[in-house]
């Protein structure tokens, strides 16, 4: 919206002007409708819709302006005519009357045969970036400890428009499978899960199985439940449990190694210093010379 207010700093009084015009005949039609309805009070709802379509392909475009009330359609514009088609019978009123203001129809087809079809192009080209924007997600296979499910997480992925599910042998399953809600991220991409229990599942099976997302452009990506593949919380380094257990082990010898030579050091130090030790009388002298007597 910022970069269309800069190329056109006119456009939101324009666009100012055409809705006041609007407001006032919507409000003028609620009237009518709530005097055919025989409506004195209560809380209403009308709603006035306009839309238009453009195919980027073939250039066609086609728009429409329907009025609903409290939910139901009530009155539509035929815009090859430049006529206003009432839906029901308490609508006729509303026709005639926005029939006879022919300046607010020439403006209102004026609105949606060429300035809506404008703005969409418009609103397309700044917010192709975003509108066009396609990510693909990063998927994992996560799972807490060896008996909880096995969690298959896809995230980074644009837009939200995907499914993810767990299937075996092509067939998507249904049992054992918990649906995880669809979340976003810090910047603006999405994420999603899909728990699988395998406790009942044969070890010999489980490459059977295969977590599926399937993105709206056509696009998906297939996990196969790979035990290798399972992140859990014991891995921290990314290394396998059995390595984590080698390099445990070898921690453990470092650090005894270490703790023997600091104890054969000490041990030479002291033998060392022992040799080395003033006999009294000299240990004596030195004390008298390093502490002289003041007298």
């Amino acid at each position: 919206m910022s970069r269309l207010i800069e190329g056109d700093p006119q456009s939101t009084e324009r666009k100012t002007a055409l809705f006041v015009v609007l407001q006032q005949t919507f409000k003028e039609a609620l009237d009518i409708i709530k005097h055919s309805f025989n409506q004195t009070g209560g809380v209403h709802v009308g709603q006035w819709l306009n839309g238009c379509e453009w195919d980027d392909e073939t250039d066609e475009d086609k728009s429409f302006g329907q009025f609903g009330y409290n939910g139901e359609e009530f009155i539509s514009f035929d815009l090859e005519r430049g006529t206003w088609n009432a839906l029901k019978p308490e609508a006729v009123n509303i026709k005639h009357m926005l029939e006879q203001k022919k300046t607010l129809i020439a403006l209102y087809k004026y609105y949606l045969t060429q300035k809506c079809t404008e703005w969409l192009k418009i609103f397309v080209n700044y917010g192709r970036s975003s509108l066009l924007r396609t990510d693909l997600p990063s998927v994992s296979l996560l799972q807490k400890s060896p008996s909880s499910p096995v969690g298959c997480h896809a995230t980074a992925f644009y837009p939200d428009r995907a499914v993810m599910f767990w299937r075996k042998d092509g067939e998507e399953l249904h049992e054992n499978v918990e649906h995880g809600e669809m979340l976003p991220n810090h910047d603006g991409s999405f994420q999603m899960s899909v728990d699988l229990n395998i406790s009942s599942f044969p070890a010999e099976d489980w490459k059977k199985y295969q977590c599926v997302f399937h993105h709206s452009g056509g696009e998906h990506i297939v996990t196969v439940l790979d035990p290798a593949e399972i992140r859990t919380n014991n891995d921290t380094t990314g290394i396998t449990s059995a390595e984590g257990d080698l390099s445990y082990i070898y921690i453990i010898a470092a650090v005894a190694a270490l703790a023997l030579i600091a104890v054969i050091g000490f041990v030479a130090y002291k033998k060392k210093k022992a040799k080395h030790i003033p006999s009294p009388d000299r240990g004596s002298e030195l004390s008298e010379k390093l502490n002289p007597d003041p007298r």
